[in-house]
């Protein structure tokens, strides 16, 4: 009943709290995410990785690669995903 919880908890809670405190007064969004150069870098060559990934598989496709081809590539197209997604 009621309103739905905004945070999850507490902490979370706190954590957004501190972040509005930081970006107030300033002309950086409230809701922007600030990355160090390294970790726009890193974050770029996973990017880059799942999207090279995905192409060898388009190109696959089109070539009419067997079921055991594909599933490899797939295989890499997931394992280039979840190490873009662990970033954070």
């Amino acid at each position: 009943m009621g309103r739905r919880r905004q945070y999850c908890r507490q902490s979370c809670r706190q954590r957004a709290y501190e972040q509005r405190a930081l970006v107030k007064g300033t002309s950086v969004p409230e809701d922007a995410v600030v990355l160090s150069a390294e970790e726009a870098s890193v974050l770029a060559d996973r990017v880059y990785q799942v999207r090279c990934a995905a192409e060898d598989m388009a190109t696959a496709l089109e070539e009419g690669a067997g079921t055991a081809e594909l599933r490899e590539l797939c295989d890499a197209v997931m394992q280039a995903a979840r190490a873009a997604d662990g970033w954070r």
